[in-house]
């Protein structure tokens, strides 16, 4: 079992910075693929960025350029530092861990954090 408990979250302003850590706990030895969804107000959950353990990245098309996603294998962290946050990027965001893409963007298998909130004001 895999436990992960993200942090980081709050309010900012349009155009302001947060960076969301995820850490992990628990036997990680067969864990792939690492990264983020959201669910914004209203929406399903969907998502956002993944990182490999080759350190391959992804992101969706909505956050390219403003988003970027790390991983500290020593500290058995992911994070995601985001920058000129928008309205529309308020969500509660998820860390999600899987052993390979498809199960990783289908929810298939894998775990999930709890969720923090991103709340950003216009």
């Amino acid at each position: 079992q895999v436990q992960l408990v993200e942090s980081g979250g709050g309010l900012v302003q349009a155009g302001g910075s947060l960076r969301l850590s995820c850490l992990a706990s628990g036997n990680t030895q067969n864990v792939n693929i690492m990264g983020w969804f959201r669910q914004c107000p209203g929406k399903q959950r969907g998502y956002v960025s993944y990182i490999s353990v080759d350190g391959y990245t992804d992101y969706r098309d909505s956050v390219k350029g403003r988003f970027t996603i790390s991983r500290d294998s020593a500290k058995n962290s992911i994070y995601l530092q985001m920058n000129n946050l928008q309205p529309q990027d308020t969500a509660v965001y998820y860390c999600r861990f899987a052993d390979a893409l498809p199960d990783f963007l289908a929810d298939r298998s894998g775990y999930w954090g709890q969720g923090t909130q991103v709340t950003v004001s216009s």
